[in-house]
């Protein structure tokens, strides 16, 4: 079974100079990308600061917990559309020269990758963003959107199960480079490495949620624990 999306990744015997300042310059431009925060950009419109409340993340989970629905949805919709310009630019300027690592899917893959480090860590706001899960979803549209529905259908379930967010979001993003590797037959192709950095990256992102789950501390969502209310009413 092929990869969706992605071919292989390789480096090239020789490279143009210039074709490696294009990329350079792309994936600085993706990490500023990232770094336009959605929630501190949508809260400094409304004069609050969502890191000094809930749990201190820049992330659309406390955007909900602390402002609501709206403000989440407007959080969500610039990090979700960060992460897909961002894989767009990769994959159109790799596609318009040739790609210093072999394929436009390989550029598309780290410029995805930079936005995603952007967002957790901002230039603009102090290297204190999000957790980068919205901007993943991003990327993944534009690279492998056959992989953004199982991804979101097992965060989901795991949500409706434990109505753990952090727990879900590390689960969704090993799923995922756990398909890639299958898929692809574990060989190293772009989306392969993309998805094994990005869910390393996840968990790094969410060990604050790793520790506070062994302590038994871990903020639970349980209007979302749908089986659990199911089990007390029936």
């Amino acid at each position: 079974m092929r990869a969706p999306a992605l071919s292989g990744w390789q480096l090239p015997a020789t490279g143009s100079r210039l074709h490696m300042l294009v990329l350079i310059a792309a994936v600085l431009a993706s990490y500023l990308l990232g770094s336009l925060s959605g929630s501190l950009l949508i809260g400094r419109l409304r004069g609050v600061d969502i890191r000094r409340a809930g749990s201190g993340n820049a992330g659309g989970t406390n955007a909900f917990r602390t402002q609501g629905l709206r403000f989440a949805l407007g959080v969500v919709a610039i990090d979700v559309g960060k992460g897909a310009a961002a894989a767009w630019l990769g994959l159109h300027l790799g596609a318009a020269a040739q790609a210093p690592f072999g394929s436009p899917d390989a550029q598309g893959a780290l410029c995805g990758f930079a936005a995603v480090v952007g967002h957790c860590w901002p230039l603009f706001f102090g290297f204190r963003g999000g957790k980068g899960a919205a901007t993943v979803v991003g990327a993944l549209l534009v690279l492998a959107p056959v992989y953004v529905m199982p991804m979101i259908g097992i965060w989901a379930l795991v949500l409706i199960a434990t109505g753990y967010v952090g727990l879900a979001t590390m689960i969704a993003a090993f799923a995922f480079a756990t398909l890639a590797v299958v898929i692809s037959s574990v060989s190293l192709n772009a989306l392969t490495l993309f998805a094994i950095a990005i869910a390393l990256l996840i968990t790094f992102t969410h060990r604050g949620n790793i520790a506070r789950l062994a302590r038994g501390e871990e903020y639970r969502f349980d209007k979302a624990r749908l089986l659990h209310r199911l089990r007390r009413s029936g």
